[in-house]
């Protein structure tokens, strides 16, 4: 009689690009805006190569110190003119081009991949085939676990914008947070989170305040403001699911915010605060066999694997030695790990507020 194997429930060829769009379509980091697909980046994953380079162009400078425009006028009278004596040149009067100034960003590739493996007999025992239902939740997995290497990311960068500038760095220290937590000592209306706190941290951007149109808040930050009927909810366009809204912001609730006690963290993001990128692996989607397991009732494994880049706009990872497979959520979590390149402050689009909660 022929026998069922894991690779006739489960279609490699078929699961491989499922689980790719599935992690794209159904990120909250993306249906909020957050994180955007970057087509540049998928190119350079899709070939070869451990790190690479984003050349950016900076902003116009639009200060009255050295980027005020210039007054038009009629006189040309101060025509170039050479002296017969000398020489030399008067000087001109014309307006002097300026030059855009420009920056080096970088990301790295991430391979990742699990395995999940099911005994025969768990399948006879329980009437069902496990490895079926494992591949069908392959795509929420990834959705969970892109979610934590980005979270991983800002702390990151968080931690280096706390620290000073050092080498490439063009930030101010601190200049991208709102604490109002206290050293954790809690006092109502003052420590915890509120509107006005919230709104002070958007003030961080300056007249780009608007811009921050996201939020993430650990559950029990989430809980406080649904008390304080901060929170009112939007259906979405399927009718099935109500998004949480703040002050006309998208709320995502993700208990990985840190947390040290009872202060917690905030994280407040414009669209695009992130670029994502991602390839198929030419084997993302593997079932093997091992017939020996289970003192040979065998034991069959599923393999599922990514190729990611993760880029807040920037922003350069500049790790000294990134391992074979790209960095741990330890390695971006990490300052050191982490360059900021954008000099204006409103050109960073994530803002962070620190509370104290009764908790």
């Amino acid at each position: 009689m022929p026998a069922v194997k894991v690779a006739d429930v489960v279609i490699p060829e078929i699961l491989g690009p499922y689980i790719q769009q599935y992690t794209q379509e159904k990120s909250r980091l993306v249906q909020s805006g957050i994180m955007v697909n970057s087509e540049y980046m998928n190119e350079m994953l899709t070939g070869g190569g451990q790190s690479f380079t984003i050349p950016s162009y900076h902003d116009l400078d639009s200060s009255d110190v050295s980027g005020k425009e210039n007054i038009s006028t009629d006189d040309i009278s101060d025509i170039q003119e050479v002296t017969a004596a000398s020489g030399d040149a008067f000087p001109r009067n014309d307006a002097v081009p300026k030059k855009i100034s420009t920056g080096i960003e970088s990301f790295v590739r991430m391979s990742r991949n699990q395995v999940y493996s099911a005994t025969n007999l768990a399948g006879q025992l329980s009437g069902d085939d496990p490895m079926e239902a494992i591949g069908n939740r392959f795509g929420a997995y990834w959705v969970r676990r892109q979610q934590a290497a980005v979270i991983a990311s800002i702390k990151g960068v968080f931690a280096d914008n706390d620290a000073a500038p050092t080498g490439g760095d063009t930030h101010v220290a601190g200049d991208l947070t709102n604490n109002i937590s206290a050293g954790g000592t809690f006092t109502d209306g003052v420590t915890n989170f509120s509107a006005g706190a919230f709104i002070d941290t958007t003030v961080t951007m300056g007249d780009s305040m608007e811009e921050l149109g996201a939020i993430i808040v650990h559950s029990i930050v989430y809980s406080g403001m649904q008390k304080n009927n901060l929170i009112n909810f939007v259906e979405h366009s399927n009718g099935l699911v109500r998004i949480p809204k703040f002050l006309n912001r998208t709320v995502i609730v993700d208990d990985s915010v840190p947390r040290t006690g009872n202060v917690f963290e905030s994280w407040l993001f414009g669209a695009g605060a992130l670029q994502f990128g991602s390839a198929l692996d030419p084997k993302a989607v593997e079932t093997s066999r091992e017939a020996l397991a289970g003192a040979g009732g065998g034991q069959d494994m599923l393999h599922s694997r990514v190729i990611w880049g993760i880029h807040p706009t920037g922003h350069a990872y500049i790790q000294s030695s990134v391992p074979g497979g790209g960095p741990s959520n330890t390695n971006l979590s990490t300052a050191a790990n982490w360059s900021r390149r954008y000099t204006e402050r409103k050109m960073i689009r994530v803002a962070r507020l620190i509370t104290t909660e009764y908790a």
